[in-house]
C-alpha cells in the first residue's frame, strides 16, 4: 500500500469530520512534507510534523489525529530505510570496545599434486583486551585428501601465544611439546603481531582502505545483518602480488554496528587456495588482568631462542645452490609466497630468460614432457629445494632470529658479500655469503661485513 492510501484508510477508519476539501488540502500538505522528509531523512520527524499540521486551521482534535496517522505512516517509511550501515562507523564502534573475543577458522589447500590435496586446517579462539594485550589458542591439522574419498588425519598441534604491549613481551606455549618461549619485541613487531590472528581493528582499516559494495541484508542466527563486499587487491596490504585474486565479504549487525561475520577466500595460484571465517564476536565484555597471565606447568622447558635445526640451514643452502645453477642468480625474493607462486607452475622454466645451460637442459626436460601430471610431478622436484630458501626464512621471522637476505644486490660471484644472515646468540650470527661459503661472526663484525 502506497503512503497516499494509508493517510486515506487512517482518515476513514477516524471519527474525525472534515469536509472534502479540508481533507483533500490536509492529505496533499501531508504528503508534500511526506517527500521532503525522505529527503531529509531527519531525526526529529516528529517535531518536523507537529509543526505543519498545527499550521493548518483546523480542530485540535483533527491535529492529534494527523499527529497519529503521520508518526504511524512515517514510522513504516523510515524505520527500516534510516539504518543503512556505514563502515566508518562500524570501526569507530570496533575501537571503543574495550575488550572482545572472537574465533577464528582458517583452511588452507594445497593442489600442487592433483592426486593428494594437502589440507591444513587452523582454528582457535582470540581474547583481545586494550589494556592487557592479547591471549589466543590456536590449534593446527594437517588433513591428507587420499583419491578424495578418504581421509587421513594428522595430530593435531596447539600454542598458545601472550601478545603483551606494555612488557614488549611475546609469550608463546606449545603443550603438546611441553615448550614455551619469551620473545621481547620492538613497537613494529607488536603492531605485525594484530595482522596474524586478522585482529577487527586492523581487517576494518583495511576494508575502508578499499574499494567495497553493498550486499544486502539477511538474517544470520537471528540476527539482522548489512552485507559489504570487496575484491580490491589492496585487502592483502601491500602483498597482492601473492595471490590471484580476493574476495572479502564482512556482515554488520545491524542494530549494534558491530561486525557480526568475516569470510575471506584466497586464491595464491592455480593450485593453493585460503579460506578464512571470522566469527562468534563477543564485544565489550569483562576481562581481568589474570586472563592475559601466561600459566606455565613446572614440567616445562624454555626453547631456546636462536637454536634451530641443522637439517633447515642445509635445506636452504640447496635451495641456493640450485637457483644458482639453473637461473646463474639467486631469487630476489625469498618470501614464502612469492616463493609458492613462482615455483609452483607445471611450466616453471617456460618463461624465465636467464636460464644458465643446465637450466636449458631441464627446461627442454619439462617440455618433453607431454603428460600435465608428470610434469607438474617433476616442476615439484625441481622447485622444491628453492621454495624451502622462502620457507626457512619465514622459519627464522617467526622465531625472532633477525634474518637479513640481500639476494637482490649479491650473486654468486660475490663471495666476501653477505648473502644472508641470522641470529644465533645474543651477539652472535650466522652468515651464508655470496659464494655459499658459512660462517659466524658478532653484531660488530656483521655490521662492517653489511657496508656497502
Amino acid at each position: 500500500m502506497n503512503p497516499e492510501d494509508k493517510i486515506k484508510e487512517l482518515i476513514g477508519k477516524s471519527d474525525i469530520t472534515i469536509d472534502a476539501q479540508t481533507e483533500n488540502r490536509i492529505l496533499g500538505d501531508a504528503l508534500k512534507h511526506l517527500d521532503i522528509l525522505k529527503q531529509r531523512k531527519s531525526p526529529q520527524i516528529g517535531l518536523y510534523i507537529w509543526r505543519m499540521i498545527m499550521k493548518n486551521t483546523i480542530t485540535k482534535s483533527t491535529a492529534t489525529a494527523l499527529i497519529l496517522i503521520g508518526v504511524l505512516l512515517l514510522t513504516s517509511v523510515f524505520v527500516k530505510t534510516n539504518k543503512s550501515v556505514a563502515l566508518a562507523g562500524v570501526l569507530e564502534k570496533v575501537e571503543q570496545a574495550r575488550a572482545y573475543k572472537y574465533k577464528v577458522d582458517m583452511t588452507f589447500t594445497e593442489r600442487t599434486n592433483p592426486e593428494i590435496p594437502m589440507i591444513q586446517r587452523i582454528e582457535g579462539t582470540i581474547l583481545t583486551s586494550n589494556e592487557y594485550g592479547t591471549k589466543s589458542e590456536m590449534r593446527t591439522k594437517w588433513e591428507i585428501d587420499i583419491g578424495k574419498t578418504d581421509t587421513e588425519t594428522g595430530k593435531t598441534t596447539t600454542k598458545l601465544r601472550y601478545t603483551l604491549p606494555k612488557q614488549k613481551l611475546v609469550v608463546l606455549i606449545k603443550p603438546e611439546q611441553k615448550k614455551y618461549k619469551r620473545t621481547e619485541l620492538g613497537d613494529d613487531s607488536l603492531a605485525e603481531m594484530k595482522e596474524q590472528h586478522e585482529d577487527p581493528r586492523e581487517m576494518m582499516k583495511r576494508m575502508l582502505e578499499c574499494e567495497y559494495t553493498g550486499i544486502g541484508r539477511t538474517m544470520l542466527d537471528g540476527i539482522e545483518v548489512e552485507g559489504f563486499e570487496t575484491t580490491d587487491p589492496r585487502w592483502t596490504m601491500g602483498t597482492a602480488k601473492h595471490y590471484e585474486n580476493i574476495r572479502v565479504k564482512l556482515w554488520v549487525d545491524v542494530e549494534t554496528r558491530f561486525p557480526v561475520l568475516w569470510e575471506t577466500d584466497t586464491k595464491i595460484n592455480e593450485q593453493m587456495f585460503l579460506h578464512t571465517v571470522v566469527y562468534d564476536f563477543q564485544w565489550d565484555i569483562p576481562v581481568a588482568a589474570s586472563d592475559f597471565e601466561p600459566v606455565i606447568p613446572a614440567d616445562y622447558t624454555p626453547i631456546n631462542n636462536y637454536e634451530l635445526p641443522s637439517k633447515f640451514e642445509e635445506e636452504a643452502l640447496e635451495g641456493l645452490r640450485l637457483s644458482a645453477k639453473i637461473f646463474g642468480c639467486y631469487p630476489e625474493d625469498i618470501d614464502h609466497n612469492s616463493l609458492i607462486r613462482e615455483f609452483s607452475e607445471p611450466d616453471l622454466l617456460r618463461n624465465r630468460e636467464d636460464l644458465t645451460d643446465a637450466g636449458l637442459k631441464l627446461k627442454e626436460e619439462l617440455e618433453s614432457l607431454v603428460n600435465f601430471e608428470q610434469r607438474i610431478h617433476r616442476a615439484m622436484a625441481i622447485s622444491k629445494p628453492i621454495k624451502w630458501i622462502g620457507e626457512f626464512y619465514k622459519i627464522l621471522v617467526d622465531t625472532g632470529n633477525d634474518p637479513a637476505y640481500y639476494g637482490q644486490t649479491v650473486g654468486p660471484e660475490d663471495t666476501d658479500a653477505v648473502l644472508m644472515r641470522w641470529k644465533i646468540a645474543d651477539n652472535e650470527y650466522r652468515i651464508i655469503f655470496g659464494d655459499l661459503s658459512v660462517g659466524n661472526a658478532t653484531a660488530q663484525e656483521l655490521a662492517k661485513l653489511e657496508q656497502p
